[in-house]
Formats: structure tokens, C-alpha cells, sequence
């Protein structure tokens, strides 16, 4: 009975190990989902930080607007407006990247607080929450419609609910967390204080 010689084995071995068709096709798979999730969250953080961006240039322009009496509320003027054609003004700004009810409502996502302090100092700097709690939810309690006059001193604050959809980022960019089961959105906050101009 005659053997095979052993470098006659050694040739199929070789084939094998040197055979590498299809292992682009495994590794992609094994690091596809991965991957995706990842770009998926990029997109999402960049849309979010454009929106946050048109919120705040949203703030500054209505602020203008509010300084130089180009808005002007309870002065017997043509330019007065009330809360709901203000609101409305200021999703018209943002609505090409947030989406906007221009109607005050229980599901809104956009919360306007615009008053007029005594002085600077009477400014409260703060997230207004429902608890002392690091993530509770907002409260909304005290939010008002009342810029003052020529030469006042106003405070605009305006908070943007933004959904949070994909769940590789959405624990470590909350700041919100209204559920017992996490996050469920992230509140973009935009503010400025400023003093009326004399009109």
C-alpha cells in the first residue's frame, strides 16, 4: 500500500490557508452594524447642533427686534404684538430645522419665557426644574409674555425639546430625563438679556 508523499498533503493545506474569499464579506458584517450606528449618531449630533445654532440665532434676531421697538407688546402701537403672533414670528425662524407648533399646546416642544426684570442682577440663571433633581423635568409654571417698554430690561429665554432617536448617544447628551426609563430628548436652551433702546 503506497502513501500519499507528504508535500502532495501540504498543497490543499496551503490552498486553505492562503483562501481569503469571503472574509471581507464576515468582517463587514461582524462590523456593519457598528458602523452605521455610529454614522447614524454623527448625522444626528450635526442636526442637532444646527438646530440648536438656528435657535439661538432665532433669540438674537427677535431680541433686536424687541430692543429697538421693531416688536413692542401692550404700548398702543402698531407694532404690539400678542404671545401667539410672537410665537408665531419665531417658528417662522426656526421651522426650516424644528419643527414648531405656532399655537400654545400640551405636546409642544417649544417654550418662549420673555419678561422684563428690574435689574440685571434679577436675572435667574438657571434651568427652572420641577425638582432639585440633576435630570427632572422642566417647569413651565413661571413662564410669561411680558417685555417691558422703551428702556427696560428684558430677559428671553427660549427651550427646545429635541427628540433624541438613536439610542448609541441618547444617554450621555440628555440633560432631561421626564421617564423613569431614561432620556427621551434633549432641551436645547437659547438666552439673552438686554436693555430696550429709548423709542
Amino acid at each position: 500500500m503506497k502513501f500519499p508523499r507528504l508535500s502532495a498533503l501540504k498543497r490543499p493545506i496551503k490552498r486553505i490557508e492562503k483562501s481569503e474569499s469571503g472574509s471581507t464579506a464576515l468582517e463587514f458584517g461582524i462590523l456593519a452594524i457598528p458602523f452605521f450606528m455610529i454614522i447614524a449618531a454623527t448625522i444626528e449630533t450635526l442636526i442637532a447642533f444646527a438646530g440648536e445654532q438656528l435657535l439661538v440665532n432665532a433669540v438674537d434676531k427677535m431680541s433686536r427686534q424687541l430692543r429697538t421697538g421693531q416688536i413692542t407688546f401692550n404700548q398702543g402701537q402698531p407694532t404690539d404684538l400678542t404671545e401667539t403672533e410672537f410665537r408665531q414670528l419665531f417658528c417662522n425662524e426656526i421651522k426650516i430645522v424644528l419643527s414648531c407648533s405656532e399655537v400654545i399646546s400640551p405636546d409642544q416642544k417649544l417654550y418662549i419665557d420673555l419678561k422684563t426684570v428690574v435689574n440685571y442682577s434679577d436675572i435667574d440663571v438657571g434651568i427652572p426644574k420641577v425638582s432639585a433633581a440633576a435630570y427632572s423635568e422642566l417647569d413651565t409654571s413661571g413662564f410669561t409674555y411680558s417685555p417691558g417698554g422703551s428702556g427696560s430690561i428684558n430677559v428671553l429665554r427660549v427651550y427646545y425639546k429635541w427628540d433624541v432617536t438613536i439610542d448609541l448617544i441618547r444617554p450621555y447628551i440628555t440633560n432631561i430625563r421626564p421617564g423613569t426609563e431614561g432620556s427621551e430628548y434633549y432641551l436645547m436652551v437659547a438666552t439673552t438679556a438686554f436693555r430696550n433702546e429709548v423709542y
